[in-house]
């Protein structure tokens, strides 16, 4: 009787989550909205590359692939078995429920319960997706940093510094927590034990020159697919900027959307965009379109998950 009375206050507690984040979502785009024309914004969307909006769809494919074969690497380097496609296809399927199922179910919930179902506890499941989590914020992370070292004099001085404090604020954090389990009296406290648990683990996966260069490099490709997705979305609206500018703009609005505070990013993404980019002069109802049709790109690239879901619910319900 207490489990389902836990049960239900859990499910309630998801379900106004995910219409508090509707309401957010549905308030930032109103705002938005009401200083920009809509019929413009749709002219645009009409007007835009077909070719380079299809280029954009396959390196966002590429860099979830990537993505799963990092967490692959990830979980066999922490022993939890299973094969690079098992991963892979989890991935995906973590990335349809982000994007194209904004649920109270999140993606890294369903890669829990993925392996979970292959016989681990869902604690130490949760340990190596967290980890993946770390990794792939990382890589953003030094690939902002080198395209901000690139051209330091894109966006206003201050914005410069502050953006960059946050970033090598993270890379320290990152490097910190690699070698935090080092300090044994940690481990007095519940909550810092995890930390410790969660330090050995990210040690072990980073140690050695060959892991970690393995790792950073996957991690910062990865989202340096994500980037040429943009810009390629980019120049189908005729936002004609370099990758580079893309790579300088662009983390610091993935960085905001990772708060959870709108589905999937919605609104929070476009008026971070226009933001930034309207700093370097570009048109709104541009950046916009491309915002949009961003989101909807990655729709789009999230369906492999749609299958390998739909896939899995087929196989569960077949007689045995």
């Amino acid at each position: 009787m207490t489990d389902d009375i836990s049960t239900d206050t859990s499910t309630r507690r998801h379900q106004w989550g995910v219409l508090i984040r509707l309401v957010v979502t549905l308030v930032i785009l109103g705002l938005i909205f009401r200083h920009i024309d809509i019929s413009s914004v749709l002219q645009v969307i009409r007007r835009a590359s077909l070719p380079l909006l299809g280029l954009a769809v396959v390196f966002q494919l590429f860099s979830t692939l990537l993505a799963g074969f990092r967490w692959y690497l990830v979980m066999h380097k922490l022993e939890f078995g299973q094969a690079a496609p098992f991963y892979i296809k989890s991935y995906f399927k973590g990335s349809f429920f982000n994007q194209g199922l904004p649920t109270s179910i999140g993606g890294d919930a369903i890669r829990v319960l993925d392996v979970a179902a292959t016989g681990f506890r869902k604690r130490d499941a949760f340990r190596g997706v967290f980890i993946d989590r770390i990794l792939g914020l990382v890589g953003l992370l030094l690939l902002n940093l080198l395209a901000n070292a690139l051209q330091p004099d894109l966006l206003p001085r201050d914005l410069f510094l502050i953006l960059n404090l946050i970033v090598l604020g993270g890379v320290a954090g990152f490097i910190v927590l690699i070698f935090i389990h080092h300090l044994h009296w940690f481990n007095q406290w519940r909550l810092t034990r995890y930390l410790l648990g969660i330090s050995t683990q990210l040690y072990t996966i980073m140690h050695g020159v060959n892991n970690s260069a393995v790792q950073l490099t996957l991690s910062v490709l990865i989202h340096l697919f994500s980037m040429i997705n943009i810009f390629l979305i980019g120049r189908s609206v005729g936002l004609d900027y370099d990758l580079v500018t893309f790579t300088v703009i662009v983390p610091p609005v993935i960085l905001l959307t990772l708060v959870p505070i709108s589905l999937a990013g919605w609104g929070v993404r476009e008026g971070a965009m226009i933001g930034l980019f309207t700093l370097l002069g570009a048109d709104k109802s541009v950046v916009l379109s491309m915002s949009i049709l961003y989101g909807i790109i990655l729709v789009v690239a999230s369906l492999p998950g749609l299958v390998v879901y739909l896939s899995g619910k087929h196989h569960s319900t077949e007689p045995h």
